[in-house]
């Protein structure tokens, strides 16, 4: 029942984050505003002058409240330090602060209203700080943080909240009354120190309950969407969260202790206060002192005689021993905070202890015992002593088997490790038979959701199309789940049972694929990356990761970096920056068409079209209209800089909106298809041959005779001869678009798969003409040089976005949106791909001149592998 009402008020929490945020810093300010700094009960500041006691003070004293003070700020700064581990440097820790604020605030308003002098709390706030425990808080945070979407991180903090919310209550509870013990010891500063300890306490963990949960909740969502719905963390470090869930879960022992110790103290107080002599008026009659005496035992105001700057800064320049120490220290960990912490995740993934799941590939819904124990691996950390493991929550749940394995010195069974992430009020579990399709779609509706279904239940969902196949992956607990499921569907229609045993599925961050690079996964292709150079190109060397199954080609291509290199390196330019699009727009007649194309190619259309189109986008920049007519069909392809990104969606979007404002012009023009193939993309046109398309580069490079000789191992004069029979007479001959080179695609290709680029896209981007020539005092050198108009590249968006090919931009340190130059990356990449190719063709025509290409080919390139042993192999291993 308890743990029901605090997932009731989690949930209202984290999905009402902005009004609790504002209401709690609301009152907050409301205290603050109070008339509670002014008059008799005062906190002693700068401004005021702290009642002097007859006793001097002691340098033991100063010692002990120095290091207290000191103790605290170490204390502050390590809550930081865990909280900056779950990824966020300032905003989680700031909200731990507020949280630490704002219950010192509430706790001084309620005392000044019970009356009691306020003096010396500021001795007393670095024991308040000592008091306050973010361990709680760090926790709540992780359960968020383990969620794959907002709705998710709701339920996760509810969860959280339910798991949490009991033991913190009791803790703040217990410790409120012992400290209020101090209350009844008769002496009177301890007495306000340990009233306020106790408020403070209390309203620590009213803030906590509240303001803490919807920051959270807050600072996640806007993560996310920053994000663009990717998951904060990867789901492997959810195992952390189940141990964490496993450590936070009450002792029952410890409860009933604290239950009796809490009675214990209710009835002392109950005793001291109510039932103990009531003290009379006579005691304040005998007590000793004036009233003079009294008055002198509250704080004075000071009056500055000079500026305020000036009085400020003179109280700065003379303050204590103790107050330099103190703030000498927050200034250091402050600077050391703020420049050099930073987040050791190999450390943490290594001090972590894992188990992951192996297959998930049962060929049957009912896995026998051995398949299951078989599901998990261990991952202990290095020079790490045994210790209790996890389980990431990957693994489905509702299978028959229980088997039970040991782990440090407790016996575990895989869904019982699972059991309380997936509701810890719920002991309901999956039956081995399919229940009834109407009850699985109450479920499947209900908070309990897909989790609570087995693959059988699901599989009989889509069957009835109550639940799109396509739709899987966001429908289930976990993507990949959505995809083992359906790969379980498409085996059942393929000849071969095992067809898909060898290709993986398993460890992929399927989030950043959704919505983005693909639909109906069934897993992912590992395909070989190598990497060529140094290729030395515009004074800097790039190591060029290419991915390509083509033997031959990625040792080729570093040859030819190498002889660049010899060479004094390549130079380039970029010569050209626009994506197009080439809608086709139809008119009631061809003279009325022609009129539309005079207006667009006149100065104040294209003004007005290209202020449409610019306001779509922070990046896109119209530069020019090339207008076609064939009969009453204009063809309008826009031309525009798209920044760092490919930009195929960003000019639709803007060539769209951008038609819209022509139809306003002409209202009998009517758009047939936003892309008329005027473009044009991903076909061989000659249009991109002549005008470009995306970046157009040009690339060349000297290679010395010498290189030439004992590198490439032909003279310059057979590869010039080469050049222009093969690449120039040759192609031509062909009647090719484009074609003037030897493998340009190849290189291309590669490096696009590499990076995340559409594969698709080397139609156009293998765009290239090569020449070579003679050069040289003697006439023997080389010069080479590649000119490729339409190279479609980008640095965002696409696939540039999932982690393997973001490794590669990194590569080549070009990985997002250049902050400084917008445009540029994408620009480098270009510039990359052409001297790459320049390489790889200056390679390959020197194999072709020097009759090497069959034979390197057939030593290197040539399938020696028997395919029907292989599938039989994978077969007995499968099996």
């Amino acid at each position: 029942m308890l743990s029901r009402l605090f997932r009731a008020h989690g949930r209202f929490v984290a999905t009402h984050p902005w009004e609790v945020i504002v209401g709690t810093i609301t009152i907050t300010l409301c205290m603050t505003s109070m008339n509670m700094f002014i008059g008799n009960d005062v906190v002693c500041g700068w401004n005021y002058q702290c009642p002097k006691t007859d006793e001097e003070v002691l340098s033991s004293d100063i010692i002990i409240l120095t290091i207290t003070r000191c103790l605290a700020i170490l204390y502050i700064y390590f809550q930081f330090q865990n909280l900056r581990q779950l990824g966020s440097k300032y905003l989680l820790g700031i909200a731990g602060l507020f949280t630490i604020f704002s219950s010192f605030v509430f706790s001084t308003v309620v005392i000044h209203f019970l009356g009691k002098e306020l003096t010396g709390l500021n001795e007393a706030l670095p024991f308040f700080l000592l008091l306050v425990d973010l361990s709680k808080a760090s926790a709540l945070t992780k359960f968020a943080l383990s969620a794959n979407t907002q709705e998710e991180v709701r339920d996760n903090i509810a969860r959280g909240m339910a798991i949490l919310g009991p033991t913190i209550t009791l803790d703040a509870l217990v410790e409120s009354l012992v400290i209020g013990v101090g209350t009844m010891s008769g002496v009177r500063q301890l007495e306000i120190m340990c009233s306020f300890g106790c408020f403070s306490i209390l309203a620590n963990y009213l803030v906590f309950m509240t303001f803490f949960p919807a920051c959270v909740s807050l600072v996640l969502e806007v993560s996310r969407e920053r994000r663009e719905g990717r998951p904060i963390w990867q789901l492997s470090q959810l195992a952390q969260v189940l141990q964490e869930e496993e450590d936070n879960k009450p002792n029952p022992v410890a409860q009933r202790v604290k239950i009796i110790m809490s009675l214990g103290l209710v009835l002392v107080h109950a005793h001291s206060r109510w039932l103990a002599e009531p003290v009379g008026e006579s005691s304040l009659s005998n007590s000793p002192g004036t009233l003079d005496d009294l008055n002198d035992s509250f704080p004075k105001r000071i009056e500055p005689s000079v500026s305020l700057w000036q009085f400020y800064f003179g109280r700065l320049v003379s303050m204590d021993i103790e107050q330099v120490v103190t703030l000498g220290l927050a200034l250091v960990l402050s600077f050391k905070y703020i420049f050099f912490e930073k987040i050791d995740e190999k450390a943490a993934s290594e001090n972590s202890h894992v188990i992951r799941p192996r297959s998930l590939e049962p060929t049957t819904d009912a896995v026998s015992i051995k398949a299951r124990e078989d599901m998990f691996e261990v991952i202990k950390p290095k020079n790490q002593p045994e210790v209790e493991a996890a389980v990431v929550p990957t693994v489905i749940p509702g299978r028959i088997s229980r088997p039970s394995f040991t782990l440090g010195d407790t016996d575990w069974s895989p869904e019982e490790l699972t059991e309380e992430l997936l509701d810890e009020d719920s002991e309901e579990d999956i039956p081995a038979e399919p229940r009834p399709i109407e009850e699985c779609k109450r479920i499947l509706n209900s908070e309990k959701g897909a989790r609570f279904l087995s693959d059988a239940e699901i599989v009989q969902l889509v069957q009835a199309r109550y639940i799109p196949a396509y739709k899987l992956e966001n429908l289930m607990e976990s993507p990949e789940r959505g995809v083992h499921i359906r790969r379980q569907m498409l085996a059942q229609k393929l000849p071969a049972s095992d067809a898909l045993a060898t290709l993986p599925y398993q460890n992929y961050d399927y989030s950043l694929v959704m919505g983005t690079c693909c639909e109906n996964v069934i897993g992912f292709m590992p395909v070989p990356v190598g990497v060529a150079g140094p290729l030395r190109l515009d004074g800097k060397d790039y190591q060029v990761p290419m991915a390509t199954t083509e033997g031959c080609l990625v040792a080729s291509t570093n040859r030819g970096c190498r002889a660049i290199a010899l060479g004094g390196g390549a130079h380039s330019a970029v010569l050209g920056d626009g994506m197009t699009r080439g809608p086709v727009v139809r008119l009631p007649s061809a003279i009325e068409a022609a009129k539309v194309k005079g207006w667009l190619e006149s100065p104040e259309g294209f003004s007005i079209v290209k202020e449409k189109f610019d306001s779509t986008s922070r990046f896109a920049r119209l530069q020019r209209l090339h207008v076609g007519l064939a009969g009453r069909n204009l063809y309008i392809r826009f031309q525009a800089r798209t920044g760092d990104a490919m930009g195929m969606n960003m000019i639709s979007k803007g060539t769209e909106l951008a038609l819209s404002r022509v139809q306003e012009e002409f209202p009998a023009m009517q758009v047939l298809a936003v892309s008329g193939n005027y473009c044009t993309d991903k076909k061989p046109a000659a249009i991109n041959w002549l005008l470009g398309r995306g970046k157009t580069v040009v690339s060349e490079a000297v290679i010395p005779a010498k290189v030439v000789h004992e590198v490439l191992k032909t003279t310059t004069e057979a590869l010039v001869e080469v050049n222009i029979s093969k690449n120039l007479i040759g192609s031509a001959m062909a009647g090719t678009i484009g074609g003037y080179n030897a493998h340009a695609a190849n290189i291309v290709t590669a490096i696009f798969i590499a990076c995340g680029q559409d594969p698709a896209q080397n139609v156009g981007s293998s765009n290239c003409m090569t020449l070579m020539e003679a050069t040289g005092p003697y006439g023997d050198d080389l010069h080479i040089s590649c000119t490729m108009p339409s190279i479609e590249i980008g640095t965002v968006g696409g696939g540039t976005n999932l982690a393997p090919q973001q490794a590669c931009l990194k590569m080549l340190g070009i990985l997002g949106a250049s902050k400084d130059d917008p445009g540029s990356n994408a620009c480098t990449l270009a510039r990359v791909v052409c001297g790459t190719v320049l390489a790889g063709e200056l390679s390959l025509m020197s194999a072709l001149a020097a009759g090497h290409l069959v034979k390197s080919h057939m030593i290197h390139n040539r399938s020696k592998i028997n395919l029907h042993e292989v599938t039989g192999n994978c077969t007995n291993k499968a099996a």
